[in-house]
Order: C-alpha cells, then structure tokens, then sequence
C-alpha cells in the first residue's frame, strides 16, 4: 500500500514538472542598456533596430543613480545658481533609449500582452523589434502599452524616455535662478525638490491575461452608507450574473453572493448591493479595508477599498457624517537622496508615521500625483490625501494641448487611484491662474464621474477675485486670505502685539464649503550644518557647504548649532499660535502647513521643523508638537503675554475635539514658575466634550501679584488622557529701577563720549530710528532670503540666559512672545568690524552671515559701555519688558560682574553703520 502511494506521488509530480504553470507576469527589472540622444537622431537612425551599444544601467533607477550625464560644476558659493536648490551630481535632459531582449512564453500565444511601466517623467515610447509600437505622456501614472500582436520567443524591447518639457505653460517659472533647468517649480517636473530624471520607477512588467478579463473595477460607497456601486468593465459580458466577494484583510468572507448586473452601457457593467453588516466604515482612527473580487466566466479583476464617504455637510467636512479636521502638511517630492518618490509602501509608511507622530492626519502633494504605494500606506494608516494635477500654470487654458493633456491625467488620477479611502480631496493644481471658467468646467466634468472625492479648481490663487472666494464648481476652498481678510499669520504676527483670543473667523465665516487654510507657516530655519554629511545619494549640498564655508570664514561656524537651534525654537512658536487659531476658527475644517519638514529648494527654503530626511533637528519632539497638533488640543483664549503686578490674568478654556464625543470628563488647569512651583490650579468637572469646537467650558483667574520678573507656565489637561497644552507668560512688577548714581543713560554720544573719557559707565540707547540698521521684526525670515530678497532678513535672537545681564530678567535662549516689544522697537546693528562681545545676538539669515547685535558691551577709553539699539527709554510706563531690560541691565552694569574684556573706540561707535544692501538681501548682489 505504501508503495501504491509512493508511486502515484511521483507520477503527480512528474506530470507537475512537465506542465509547468502559466507565468501571468514577466518582471522586467534588472540590467539594460542605455543610450543617450540628446540630439534626436536616435529615430531618424532607427537605433530600435539594432542592439544598443551602450551602457549598463539597472532599472527601475535613473540615469542620476547610474551617474550617467553631465556632472556637476558648480562650486559651493553663496549666488543664486548654488542656493537655488540642491545640485544633481549628474544631469541629463533629453532621449534616453534603453533596450532589453525578451521572451514571451509560447503559452501566452491566444493572450492579451501588456507592457506596464509604473512611472517615467513625461514621455515614453515603446518599440518591439524595430516596430514602433507607440507614446504615452503622463506624469502620474503608469505608462500602458498592448502588446497583444507580438509572438512567442525571443525579441528586443526598446523604451525611449524623453524626459524634456512637453507642453507649454505647465509650469510657473522661478526668475531669480539664472539657470534655465533650475526655473520649473511643479514638483510634478522640477529641479527643486524632486528632480528632472530621466528612467524608469517602480513596476516594469509585461502581463498576460485572457482577451476578454474584467478590468477596471471601482467601488462606490454611497452617502447614505447603506449601498455599494460596483462598475467594472469587459468588452462581452457572456452571462447577467456575476460571483462578488467581500473579504477583510487577514482573508475571511464578509459577503459572497452571485449577483445580477443591473446595468451595462457598453463594456462597462454595473453591480449594486445593500452595504453588508460586516463592512465596517474606513476613518483615521478606523482604518477598516477590504478586498472585492468580481469574477466573470473569462476571468477575476479585484481591488483594495475602504468604505467612507466625505462630503460638504453646510459648510464642514464630513467623513461618513461625522465632522472632521484636517491638520496636514505639503508632500512636495523632498526626497534628497534619490531625487525622486519612492515605490515601495514601506518607505511611505515611514513616512507616514513620523508625520502621525507629529500629529499630522493629512498630505497635500502640491502640483503631482504620489505612486500607488503611498495611497496603499496611508490607506493602512487612516491619513487623508490631497492630489493635484501635475502643473503650477499662470496661464491655464491658453494652450488646448496642455488643457487636453491636464484633462487626461485628472481621469487616470481618478481611475487609478480612486479606489482608495485616502483618497480624500483633489485640486486642479496649484495657485492657478488663468481662465477659470475652463477650470470650472474641468471640475464640473469629474464630479459625476467620481463622486468619492471632493474637488476644487485650485489650491489658492492669486488671481482676484478667484484667490478670495470660491468658484461655481468648488467643494472644498483652500485659501491664505479671503474678501474678508486674512486666515492665516502671515502679516498678523509681526504687525499686532502677542494676543490669544483671535482666531480667524472674520475671514472664514462667510465661506459656505469646507474651508483650508494654505500653506501656513514658512518660517526659516537655519541649516543645520550637521546635516551635509548625510546627502550621500544623487544630490549634493552645496548650498548648506557654501553657508558653512561663509561661517568659518567669518568666525560663526562654531556657532552654527545655536543658530538653528534657536530659529528653529522661534518657528515652532509661531507655529504653535497659527496651529491654534485654526483650531479655534469654528468654521474651518483645516490647515496645511509649509512645512514640517525642510524644502531644500526655491531658494533652500528650510521652514522645517525636521530636515528634508524627516528626521528631527532637536528642536521640538514629536511629543511636544502633538500637544497643540492633535485629533483633541486643549486650547485658552487670553489677551496677551506680559503682565504686571496689579492685574488680573484671564483665560477661557476650550477643546477643540476631533477625536469621539466625551461625556462626564474633568479638565484640569494650573499655574507653575519656573522652579515648578504650582502657584494656582483646580479644575473642571462634569464637561461633555462634543465633536468641534467646544467653547467658553470655564475660565482661569490669576491675580498678578510680584516684586520680581517671571515666566509663569499656564497648562491646561484632560484628566486620565495624553491630551495637555501649555503657555508661556510672563510677568513684572510695576515699579523697576530705571537709574544708578554711577550709570549715566543717555541717547547722545556726546554726553557719552564725556562720561566714558572720565571713566564712568554709559549705557548707551540711541533713538533707533536714527540708525542705520536692519528693520526690527519679531518674526523670521519668510520662506527664503533668496526667493524673496526684498525682506529685512533676521532669524531672531541668540542670547546666553545665564548672562548676569540676564539676572532680573527672564528669558530663554531664543526669541519668545516677551520679546516681540523689543524687536519691533529696535534696529539690528551689524558689529562684523566691531570687537564686542553681544549680550543680545540676532541671529542673521544664512546668504549674508554677518555678527550682528542689538545689545552689546565694551571697553570704551577709560570707561565702560553697554550699547542698546532697542529702545529702552520711550514709554517705558506702557512698556513692562523694555523697562525690565533696562533695570536689569542696570543691575548688571552696577555689579562686580560689569568687566568688558573687549574694547572699542567712541570713533567706532559713531561709525555704526550698514550698508543699505546689507539690511535686505538683494538678488543682483549674488547672480554670478
């Protein structure tokens, strides 16, 4: 019997290796040979005939990872060709053939034969033995060929890539870089984040399939939530009925029925069915998806979905009915190793989770389309997704071939990427321009078609009246201002004294569909000089060398960590407040931020709180971050930040709760000093938290009471949750020693060129105004000092708090609200000839580098001097801070601690000046 069984078991396995099962898909992925042809005589020469003698180069990759181009030139140098962006070490633009010999397997001889290529940069060209088998443009998607016709064996596969601009007016162009390559700023085609490669990405295979398979299949939640649409199309439809499965991911059955087509137009074919009990609803705190399988007599088409439904529900955003609020952030292809996105779904995931980390729910991919894997991950991680068509154009609708063009990629972005949940939002592009009626109309043709997207005709304009209210057609509107006014910071921070109960509802409250607020933030950070190792792929950094290079020069390289760190610290503050305004606005439904993470192009525009490789500068945890960036922020309205003996510090509480409705919760709130001290608290009980804005729930009452400056921190919790937030306050009493016997303070430098020549102490407080100096600002350097020159260019200030200048008056390192009267009354002096030692830096952006200061001490002949270009003697009486300073200042100059190492000549002081180029960095100074 034994040996019976022996024997069948072989016979099977004889038979098995015989008849070998039918190979579905052929992975092309490996070695080819590739031929550059930058003039264009590869067709006329008919190269697809012959065997390319070329180069090696493996695919999927780039001619930039095979180093295949012109290498790089460039010097690191502070001028618009090196601080425009990142440098390709290679760069090629042009026709690139690349060839491979194939074999089609003889049992694919009665099947339909495709050839997918996942994503090229504008467009390819097939040809299979010489013959031209045709192009395709697309920049988001897979690049699809038929090759049904070829027979089985052995042939030479050809694919031109030509990666040059397509189509006019697809893209806005930077002016201030000189070199022409560098000027497109689409990140779908770009030099500046991702970069103009020229290769292949992702999946390159050639698939076989029964002729008449069902393909294209599309699930449709409805907005009821009770119903599922099913299309698919097939060009026979042999039967009326079809099998239709339902499973969950780990494989188990949730429906299977065999079911009626309900209606076919043509060959496409429609299946409906109530919503089965087992289908839970997709969120981002449920992430449930499942796979459907339709299966025909000729075949299976299948697909990945997650039932949800957003839609417009009077005026907010709603997912499955439930409001929502989207904290997210730009994706502008920043991936500096490679210059291109990544295809797999665990480099997406990664990313995904540390912008989870950070609080973050939501994506916008500014002007491009982001490959499969990365709806896959965020389709898995419950995280929101905005797609754009791939152009930033200022003259939309003038050129039908583009508009035809634009037209075609916003259909395959539906048709490819319209199954997954993630798939939130879809604008036509970025701070378009142009005829918006065209725009309308585009927008009018999709929504039919797809209804499980909401779209808009831009993301912000700067075209009016397009920019400040939306169009006929839109369903969303994304927007820095409105008619009404502004609603983000930009222009508030720097123009009104700190304040905590403004939120941005005057120019949001009219708006009658889910209303984003775009691109909020870009507040420079400093490169991080730490950071140039890490560049070890196809890009070089030799804008962050040329800085580094200028700051050794000039004796700030030690300093370099400090700078980042403490502009870094200010950004995140300001981050902070415009993250909170949003949140209290009750009829927004979101912000996106630019950004969380570094742009190292546009003029390395490092507004990042993280560098371009999302990984942390130390300036802020992913914890501390998320305590005002969450799906649940406790939030306080109060009027300022300073406070003096005498008054009564005031604050509502509110929650902002996008999380499940809370009933019967206890928050919490207290006051602490800086030794964490607990000077008030209680709390608040029986508080039911609904979803949205949850206002005035009680208010916090704390008598000012001091006979020295603190920093008080007001925190406020939900008791037995992660769920805090905190804010810095500041408080001083009212009365300050404004003068010493042996101090004179005096705005004339006569009277302290007397006093210093008889040895005595001077604190010396020129009118600011009078000066020559770079403007005073609270806020940093906005985006770029090269993409936008024309700004008073300071990065906040760097001081050492345990300076005994310091003793009376507390501060941190970096600029925080208290300083904002000192700022804006003040000029920055630039002290790059003067040997002083700085008791108040500014920090100085990194195109012009210099030392500069707005206090600073020093040996003057035979007397000793402090040198102020803030203000410290108008108004002091309605100016606490600046009268704290000087007092503290006083203090210190009346001490033993009072011994300037350094000194100056009174000629030196009388010669502070700056040249007017310095004070705002000029695009002429550095085109080289």
């Amino acid at each position: 019997m034994r040996l019976f069984h022996t024997t069948i078991i072989m016979i099977v396995l004889f038979l098995s290796a015989c008849t070998s099962p039918k190979v579905e898909q052929i992975d092309l992925s490996g070695d080819w040979q590739v031929k550059l042809d930058s003039t264009n005589v590869g067709e006329t020469e008919n190269w697809a005939s012959s065997k390319i003698e070329g180069t090696s180069i493996s695919l999927p990759g780039t001619l930039d990872d095979a180093g295949i181009g012109a290498p790089n030139t460039l010097e690191p140098a502070i001028n618009n060709y090196v601080m425009s962006n990142l440098a390709r070490k290679h760069q090629y633009i042009g026709k690139a053939w690349y060839q491979k010999d194939i074999e089609i397997p003889s049992h694919w001889k009665e099947d339909a034969i495709s050839l997918s290529l996942e994503r090229v940069l504008w467009e390819s060209t097939v040809y299979v033995d010489g013959k031209k088998i045709g192009s395709t443009n697309s920049l988001i998607g897979t690049h699809d060929y038929d090759l049904s016709e070829i027979t089985p064996g052995k042939h030479t596969l050809t694919i031109v890539i030509d990666n040059s601009n397509k189509f006019p007016d697809i893209n806005v162009a930077g002016s201030k870089y000189p070199d022409k390559v560098n000027q497109d700023m689409a990140h779908a085609y770009t030099n500046h984040t991702q970069i103009k490669w020229n290769g292949i990405l992702g999946d390159m295979v050639l698939k076989a399939s029964a002729k008449n398979n069902p393909t294209n299949l599309q699930v449709y939640p409805n907005q009821g939530l009770d119903k599922i649409k099913v299309t698919f199309n097939q060009p026979t439809l042999e039967e009326n009925s079809v099998e239709f499965v339902i499973k969950a991911v780990d494989g188990s059955t949730v429906y299977s029925e065999k079911l009626k087509v309900s209606n076919s137009n043509n060959n496409l074919h429609t299946l409906e069915i109530e919503k089965p009990e087992g289908v839970e609803l997709w969120d981002e705190f449920n992430p449930n998806l499942y796979d459907v399988f339709v299966t025909t007599s000729t075949g299976t088409v299948n697909t990945r979905f997650g039932y949800k439904f957003v839609a417009n529900n009077n005026g907010n955003l709603t997912l499955n009915g439930t409001r929502i609020f989207l904290r997210g952030n730009l994706e502008c292809v920043i991936f500096p190793l490679t210059g291109y996105p990544p295809t797999t779904k665990e480099a997406w995931a990664k990313l995904i989770g540390q912008a989870k980390a950070y609080g973050l729910n939501h994506l916008r991919f500014h002007s491009w389309c982001p490959p499969k894997t990365a709806f896959q991950a965020a389709d898995e991680a419950g995280f929101y997704l905005q797609v754009e068509l791939p152009h930033w154009s200022l003259k939309f609708g003038e050129d039908p071939k583009t508009v035809e063009f634009l037209t075609s990629e916003a259909h395959k972005i539906i048709k490819d990427y319209g199954n997954h949940p993630s798939f939130i939002f879809m604008a036509m592009g970025n701070e378009l321009e142009g005829d918006f009626e065209q725009l309308n109309s585009l927008v009018a043709e999709l929504k039919p078609k797809d209804n499980r997207h909401l779209y808009a005709t831009t993301a912000f304009s700067f075209q009016r009246p397009a920019g400040t209210r939306p169009e006929p057609e839109d369903e969303f509107f994304i927007a820095q201002w409105t008619k009404n006014g502004w609603i983000r910071g930009q222009g508030v921070f720097n123009n009104k004294s700190p304040h905590f109960d403004a939120d941005f509802t005057s120019g949001a409250e009219f708006v009658e569909i889910p209303l984003i607020s775009h691109e909020i933030g870009q507040y420079s950070v400093y490169p991080d000089m730490s950071e140039i190792e890490k560049y070890t792929g196809v890009l070089e950094p030799l804008n962050f060398i040329a800085v580094r290079n200028d700051l050794e020069k000039k004796g700030l390289l030690d300093l370099a960590p400090d700078f980042t760190y403490n502009s870094g610290k200010l950004a995140s503050i300001l981050y902070k407040e415009e993250i909170e305004r949003a949140m209290k606005t009750p009829s927004f439904d979101g912000f996106q931020l630019l950004q969380l993470q570094d742009f190292p192009g546009q003029g390395t525009a490092l507004v990042g709180l993280l560098n371009a490789f999302w990984e942390s500068k130390g300036v802020i945890s992913a914890e501390e971050f998320s305590q005002f960036n969450s799906e649940l922020v406790p939030l306080l309205r109060f009027e300022k930040a300073v406070y003096e003996s005498g008054e009564t510090f005031t604050a509502l509480i509110e929650v902002a709760n996008f999380f499940k409705p809370l009933d019967n919760q206890t928050l919490n709130w207290s006051i602490s000093d800086e030794a964490g001290i607990v000077l008030a608290n209680s709390e608040l009980q029986d508080i039911n938290l609904s979803i949205g804005n949850n206002t005035k729930l009680g208010e916090i009452t704390f008598d000012v009471n001091t006979e020295s400056a603190k920093k008080l921190k007001v925190e406020v919790s939900l008791e037995g949750t992660k769920y805090k937030n905190s804010w810095n306050i500041w408080v001083y009493p009212k009365a300050s020693d404004l003068a010493k016997n042996n101090i004179v303070v005096t705005s004339s430098y006569t009277v302290a060129e007397q006093v210093l020549n008889k040895g005595g102490k001077v604190l010396l407080n020129p009118d600011f105004k009078t000066l020559d100096g770079i403007e005073g600002r609270f806020v940093p350097v906005f985006w770029s000092p090269v993409h936008f020159p024309n700004q008073p260019a300071t990065m906040g200030v760097l001081v050492d708090d345990k300076h005994p200048a310091f003793k009376s008056f507390p501060t941190d390192t970096h600029s925080d609200w208290q300083w904002w009267d000192l700022c804006i009354n003040s000029k920055t002096i630039v002290t790059d000839s003067l040997n002083v030692t700085p008791i108040v830096r500014l920090i100085d952006n990194f195109v012009t580098n210099h030392h500069l200061a707005n206090v600073f001490e020093a040996k003057v002949g035979n007397g000793s001097l402090v040198f102020s270009s803030i203000d410290l003697i108008t108004n002091l009486d309605k100016r606490p801070v600046a009268r704290q300073l000087r007092n503290s200042l006083l203090q210190y100059m009346d001490s033993e601690a009072f011994l300037p190492s350094q000194s100056v000549t009174i000629d030196d002081l009388k010669g502070i000046k700056l040249d007017k180029k310095q004070g705002k960095f000029s695009t002429e100074d550095i085109y080289d």
